[in-house]
């Protein structure tokens, strides 16, 4: 199974300026830096593909040398704040002959090496029943659109027990692995029977306001940085 990663990391970010590279704790090339070292160690994958246009990225990339890097220096046309992710899915089989593309984003900081390895071994072990995997939160809580609940029906029940609220689930974003057949077929980054690969909250932590990035800085200096240095 020849596996490739694919990471867009465009140069323009909305809400928190130079977030893919700006300095997060005492991390100097931030929440790049702490992806690739966590996809550099991943076994069963062939490429890192890294899609960008941002020369800091670009300059950052380049000098680190680690040789199944491979650098995407995607058109500014591509990487506009109009681009599409289905503008990205489409352009994905132009840039890999990879058999399956794993697609990750740097804003998943706590999501780590022995996630994807197990979300790899996950995926491959269940390709006879589901023709993908996407990360996922599942939700039992009270939810509600605009007027009613959608989750539970409260002329049964006002306020039941939330273990027994119909089971919702979140996609965080973490990870899509799918085949490039399925990206080329139904112009998706999952096939059509995705397989829910259910992490906890602090794994599926996004960045993506600058609340975020701040509590994210907590969370890395409160749990992860200790655990780094002891290691």
């Amino acid at each position: 199974m020849i596996i490739d990663i694919f990471l867009p990391c465009r140069a323009s970010s909305q809400r928190v300026k130079n977030k893919n590279i700006k300095k997060f704790s005492s991390i100097k090339n931030g929440l790049l830096e702490i992806k690739i070292n966590q996809l550099k160690k991943i076994k069963k994958i062939r490429n890192i593909i890294i899609s960008t246009n941002d020369k800091k990225i670009i300059k950052y990339i380049n000098g680190l040398k680690i040789k199944n890097i491979i650098l995407d220096k995607r058109s500014d046309e591509l990487s506009s704040n109009n681009t599409k992710t289905d503008d990205l899915i489409k352009y994905v089989p132009k840039i890999t002959d990879a058999e399956h593309i794993l697609w990750t984003h740097v804003t998943s900081p706590f999501f780590d090496t022995l996630d994807y390895a197990n979300a790899i071994d996950v995926y491959n072990n269940n390709l006879k029943n589901f023709d993908s995997l996407m990360g996922v939160v599942k939700l039992q809580e009270f939810i509600y659109d605009k007027k009613n609940p959608i989750n539970f029906n409260k002329s049964i029940e006002k306020w039941p027990q939330t273990q027994k609220l119909k089971e919702l689930y979140f996609v965080n974003s973490c990870i899509f692995l799918s085949s490039i057949k399925n990206y080329i077929k139904y112009k998706d980054r999952i096939g059509n029977k995705p397989f829910f690969y259910i992490s906890d909250r602090i794994k599926s932590f996004d960045i993506d306001w600058p609340d975020d990035f701040k509590l994210a800085e907590n969370i890395y200096n409160t749990f992860f940085s200790k655990k780094k240095n002891k290691t």
